[in-house]
């Protein structure tokens, strides 16, 4: 018989102005699955929490990582913060440990590595992880809008501040 070290699936989740991007991690650096999730109408978070519903029946996982939205630095819609809630009140309904990371604890991570704009996170998040580098978006001019592969990358970013937490260390174990 073949003895398999249990699983351990951490789900990020990016929300944005048009669905969400997600990255699902076996590991660090082992992305299982990623993708980004376009809504442009009707009630854009009941479709997304569809959406998200079905990732989790799908790949069940272990832990959820989320923006912590509620911080001064967070700048985001009423309606994504909403969203964020009802996403993590989901996974809390599924039995998912729930873990949220804030703009400038994100930003503080990555600066201390050389990382400073998100367009330099995502290349160093690409470099550790090749699977990810066919996605990265090209770098935005200072006029246009962001790629919305650009999320993918926002969620990777999130799941890395977990992985490097001494919490999620504990719970790995």
């Amino acid at each position: 018989m073949i003895s398999r070290e249990p699983r351990y699936l951490v789900l990020a989740i990016y929300l944005q102005k048009r669905g969400f991007a997600f990255t699902l991690f076996e590991g660090q650096l082992a992305a299982v699955d990623w993708g980004v999730q376009e809504v442009r109408s009707g009630n854009k978070n009941a479709v997304c929490l569809s959406r998200i519903d079905s990732i989790f029946a799908l790949h069940e996982p272990d832990v959820l990582v989320l923006q912590d939205t509620s911080e001064n630095d967070a700048h985001r819609a009423p309606r994504i913060q909403e969203l964020n809630a009802r996403v993590a009140e989901l996974a809390d309904q599924r039995g998912t440990l729930v873990r949220t990371y804030s703009r400038g604890q994100l930003f503080g991570y990555f600066a201390s590595r050389g990382a400073t704009t998100k367009q330099s996170i995502a290349e160093t998040i690409a470099k550790q992880i090749p699977a990810l580098n066919l996605y990265l978006p090209p770098a935005r001019k200072a006029w246009g809008v962001e790629h919305p592969r650009m999320g993918i990358f926002e969620a990777a970013a999130l799941a890395w501040m977990f992985f490097q937490s001494s919490e999620s260390n504990r719970q790995a174990a």
